[in-house]
């Protein structure tokens, strides 16, 4: 069978399931730290390994489910007991955990990686220590031979060879008859010494959710076959070659001399098995399988809803082609303005008509593309917790709105930005146990994650309870690097002040570690966010905490822009960049530092002339100008227009080279009269 067919469904798969083992292990130890219920969680985490396992297994990946099933071994021990759960064994499996991630990568490209050995000894022994430390003090004096077959027991559950008796022979002890099965004690006692042959009938159903059910029915009759011969199989082998598995449902006929235990044992290695049913079959009635007829309307009644897979990149070519086909649309309705007016209701009723369909088909497509906040969030607490520990402080994460969903180009590329404010929060704003206790305050920082939707916008706001940011030695940052005046800085708000940390350089760190550094890296989080078509907002009590804010378009396919007129040009501001305008005689304004400043909100904007900041030819001397006020990094700027055209929803078009390396233009959209139209990237505009 050709598996590599399946490659990208068990990365994919893979990867969920390493993303929810991460999770679980962080939430397992502040669980346990925190006294509260952790039996659900390391039941939770065992699935994950054990899935993780089989599929490896599925996919002939022998190193990946070697230690995949390692790691099974040691979540099987608190699992018995979670009283036996300590820090050491959870670094273990956390370390398992990213060893499993980097090999599932590198069997992407087509490896095969193998397990490493040295982890593979860490986890057999993380498990001995663990059994050893709970078992050992409360035992009392073995007899010989108990404690011979005890010995041989933990021996084939380590792999190690069991000790010798004081004769040097170990055969003098028999082995202890294994610990029942709940499931087959309700069946009844097995011998462990009947070993004669017995027909077992076998009826497995395969999980609703499993993306490949032939494989792991082939799976099952594989691995059955190990213990004995495969008398029937329903459907047949040939079938699940070729894919068919009707019903998700497969009927074997075994003979084999194992116990049913170690038949149900062997099959709960496998995953994606939703039940397994099995018994003794008379020998000469084997069971039948269902009736054709029976079997296909049980399929149907028991067929969930479809879903499939789809690569991001096709998706962001079908956005692409939705898109021209708005612009089309505007087209074609610009056009129908130049008809005789006689002629416009019919084209004018097709092109509402041909709007309406391309709208829909639009807005089906970004739904397609909404994906969870969940996506990059459930990496957050595993990241806190390592940060923590590198600088010896206690961190807690909590989220809240994981389930918001958002474009999913938004998305990757908001995982950077948020994981920088993390490690900010922990490396610099959350303070070190003693010094919170003295300031009266729990010894354990508090990170919390919020989102919500407020219309068309995302808010996420990450917040902690540490020491807070302190505005003015920001302001004595920024004027120590030259990046302000003095008059400048003290002129700035206190939100504005906040925001100088975003400036390369200007930082209030008494140390800048290898983890983070205040204004080391928040202007990148700043441009990153911007460059989404969104904006960042720094609030900060002394003392109390800092919160930082990104309001996200939900999508970044379509965005609105205010249309401007510079000389002949039209030209763009996204919308999310403006916070107003106004109509002036620049005349009449106030000057400092040689240029007109404008009094917007208790405060004096700079107004730059537009046409000389994109050097364009001067136009005729004009005094009353239209003038929009901007955001840009060192605080709000005017932009001198000759005129507001009004706001629109633009198809944004990335630009190629050599327009990208252009100061100022961050994207391109078309109007509906086929004109192109720049969108000005203001920050890089007024730089430059």
């Amino acid at each position: 069978m050709d598996l590599q067919k399946y490659l990208s469904l068990f990365v994919a798969e893979a990867g969920e399931h390493l993303a929810g083992y991460g999770r679980d292990l962080v939430q397992l130890e502040q669980a346990a730290r925190d006294g509260g219920a952790v039996q659900g969680t390391i039941d939770s985490l065992f699935r994950h390994a054990h899935s993780v396992k089989g599929m490896a297994a599925s996919m002939q990946l022998e190193g990946i489910g070697a230690l995949a099933h390692k790691a099974e071994d040691l979540v099987d021990v608190f699992r018995k007991d979670p009283a036996r759960l300590d820090g050491e064994a959870v670094d273990v499996l956390l370390a398992a955990g990213d060893a499993l991630q980097a090999m599932v990568e590198a069997a992407a490209s087509g490896a095969k990686p193998p397990a490493d050995p040295a982890l593979v000894a860490r986890l057999v022994e993380a498990a001995r220590r663990s059994r050893e430390r709970c078992v050992q003090p409360a035992q009392p004096a073995k007899e010989p031979a108990r404690a011979a077959a005890d010995g041989a027991a933990e021996g084939a559950a380590t792999g190690r060879e069991p000790a010798k008796g004081a004769g040097g022979s170990g055969a003098a002890a028999a082995p202890a008859p294994p610990e029942p099965d709940p499931g087959t004690a309700r069946r009844g006692a097995e011998a462990p010494q009947a070993r004669t042959l017995r027909r077992v009938q076998l009826d497995v159903e395969i999980a609703a959710s499993c993306p490949i059910p032939a494989v792991r029915a082939f799976l099952v009759v594989k691995k059955l076959a190990a213990l004995g011969t495969v008398a029937r199989s329903v459907p047949s082998v040939e079938e699940l070659r070729a894919g068919r598995v009707p019903g998700k449902k497969l009927q074997v006929l075994l003979e084999t001399s194992e116990p049913l235990r170690s038949v149900e044992r062997a099959l709960g290695q496998i995953s994606d098995l939703a039940g397994v049913a099995l018994g003794e079959a008379a020998p000469e009635r084997p069971a039948a399988g269902p009736a054709p007829a029976a079997a296909a309307r049980e399929a149907r009644s028991a067929e969930p809803a479809r879903t499939v897979r789809v690569k991001t990149e096709l998706l962001d070519t079908f956005l692409d082609a939705v898109g021209e086909l708005i612009l089309a649309t505007a087209r074609i309705r610009e056009v129908g303005r130049s008809l005789p007016a006689a002629q416009r209701p019919l084209l004018d009723e097709g092109v509402d008509r041909l709007g309406a369909i391309v709208k829909d088909l639009h807005d089906k497509v970004m739904a397609v593309r909404m994906t969870p906040l969940a996506l990059v969030t459930e990496q957050l607490p595993r990241a806190a917790r390592d940060i923590a520990r590198k600088v010896n402080k206690q961190v807690e994460v909590e989220i809240h709105g994981a389930e918001i969903e958002i474009d999913r180009a938004i998305l990757e590329e908001l995982s950077d930005p948020l994981l920088h404010v993390l490690r900010n929060a922990i490396d610099h704003g959350v303070e070190a146990p003693h010094l919170r206790l003295l300031a009266g305050k729990p010894a354990t920082g508090r990170v919390t994650l919020q989102a919500r939707r407020e219309r068309d916008r995302v808010i996420v706001e990450i917040s902690d309870d540490g020491k807070g940011m302190d505005a003015t030695r920001l302001r004595a940052a920024a004027v120590a690097r030259g990046a302000l005046t003095e008059e400048q800085a003290a002129a700035l708000s206190e939100r504005e002040a906040l925001l100088l940390c975003c400036l390369p350089g200007v930082s209030t760190a008494e140390a800048v570690t290898d983890l983070s550094g205040r204004g080391v890296g928040m202007d990148a989080v700043k441009r990153a966010i911007e460059g989404l078509g969104g904006t960042l907002e720094i609030e900060s009590a002394r003392g109390a905490g800092s919160r930082f804010t990104f309001r996200l378009p939900l999508t970044v396919a379509v965005q609105p822009v205010l249309l401007v007129r510079v000389g002949e040009e039209v030209l763009g501001l996204p919308i999310a960049k403006v916070h107003g305008a106004a109509q002036v005689e620049l005349s009449r304004l106030d000057r400092s530092r040689g240029g007109p400043v404008l009094p917007y909100g208790g405060d004096l904007v700079p107004v730059h002339d537009l046409t000389r900041l994109l050097g364009f030819a001067a136009a005729p001397a004009k005094d009353e100008r239209a003038v929009v006020v901007a955001e840009a990094d060192a605080g709000r700027i005017g932009l001198a227009v000759d005129a507001l055209l009004g706001q629109q929803d633009a198809v944004l078009k990335a630009l190629g080279s050599p327009l990208e390396d252009v100061p100022g233009l961050s994207a391109v959209t078309v109007l509906g009269n086929g004109r192109p139209v720049f969108i000005l990237d203001v920050q890089r505009l007024v730089a430059a």
